[in-house]
């Protein structure tokens, strides 16, 4: 809309532009009144065929001449760009949903963010660093079109329907971020996720005190309140600075190509079952093993050399995001 905006005013800016200089030149070359020269203008560009106001001198006719080709040539391209405008204007969005809906239609275990605010812009920005497949519902359209400008998948529907989670496929979605403005709008869209999908897993913001615990009874598998969260940081910026600065070069990839990880082993895996030691991870790939959360769900934080990795565990680990890639492909590695 602010592209069309643009070139509507820049055509009626051209316009305006050779009016101003046509009524000038008559006025300096003739000598004839503002009006006068204005009408001579006006009727020149508009090629209505009447006859001249006063008589032209030599002068004059080149400078009507130049008018003539200038004029009649911006009319032109006024009316290309009117017609060029409505057409886009009524048949550009149409053409627009017929597009994002084959892209959602061909999205595979992908994810959803419902609301395209400060939160759920921050989400978006981290999953298309991550280049993982994900579509944005937002009711604003404004923020839709900031959205697709981005380069990312947007649809202006109201994610808290049904009808809307169906159309972004979240019955073959992987996860939901639910970032709407307020309390009432995420839990409703919880609710209606598990009841859609009851395999989706659904992070939320809660910003009301007490909001969280009815958000986890509504199927939100994690809950994260930013008042509280950047608070909690803050005070870690003052008390462990040194921690804050490591875990931001971590997770947030500022300065070094480090990331943290998780890493699900298949259990079809060709090395499996073997340790920590056995399979040489940071040795051979440079990775370092954090944690291990194992299969009933106890998490084994700085784990043993000794340490059985079998199938179905989750690594947890850090390194350069090639060997992170090398290490993903060994343990989905199935033996032949």
């Amino acid at each position: 809309m602010d592209r069309l905006k643009r070139r509507l005013i820049f055509t009626l800016a051209a316009m305006l532009l050779v009016l101003v200089i046509g009524t000038a030149g008559f006025t300096l070359i003739e000598h004839w009144p503002v009006f006068d020269a204005f009408y001579m203008t006006l009727i020149t560009m508009t090629t209505v065929g009447y006859a001249e106001v006063h008589p032209l001198s030599h002068a004059g006719r080149i400078f009507n001449s130049a008018l003539m080709v200038v004029g009649v040539s911006m009319i032109f391209v006024a009316v290309g760009v009117m017609t060029q405008t409505i057409v886009e204007m009524e048949f550009g969005e149409r053409f627009s949903q017929r597009r994002n809906k084959r892209m959602i239609d061909k999205l595979e275990n992908h994810f959803i963010i419902c609301g395209y605010g400060r939160v759920g812009r921050g989400a978006a920005e981290e999953l298309h660093r991550a280049r993982v497949p994900f579509v944005i519902t937002e009711i604003d359209p404004d923020r839709v079109q900031r959205a697709m400008m981005s380069g990312m998948i947007a649809v202006n529907a109201d994610a808290t329907q049904d009808q809307t989670l169906r159309d972004v496929g979240i019955a073959r979605a992987r996860g939901l971020v639910a970032a709407l403005s307020n309390d009432a709008d995420n839990l409703f869209t919880i609710l209606s996720a598990k009841g859609l999908n009851p395999n989706l897993y659904v992070a939320t913001r809660a910003a009301e005190e007490g909001a969280e615990q009815k958000m986890r009874r509504a199927g939100a598998d994690a809950v994260l309140a930013p008042y509280a969260l950047t608070g909690h940081r803050l005070a870690q910026c003052l008390l462990r600075p040194h921690v804050v600065q490591f875990l931001d070069l971590t997770t947030n990839n500022i300065g070094l190509n480090v990331d943290i990880e998780q890493v699900t082993v298949e259990a079809t895996a060709e090395f499996t079952p073997k340790t920590i030691r056995d399979m040489q991870i940071r040795r051979d790939l440079g990775v370092i093993v954090l944690a291990i959360r194992k299969n009933d769900g106890k998490m084994l934080f700085n784990p043993p050399a000794d340490t059985l990795i079998v199938g179905g565990d989750c690594l947890i680990v850090m390194g350069q995001q090639e060997n992170l890639r090398r290490l993903e492909a060994l343990v989905t590695e199935s033996a032949r």
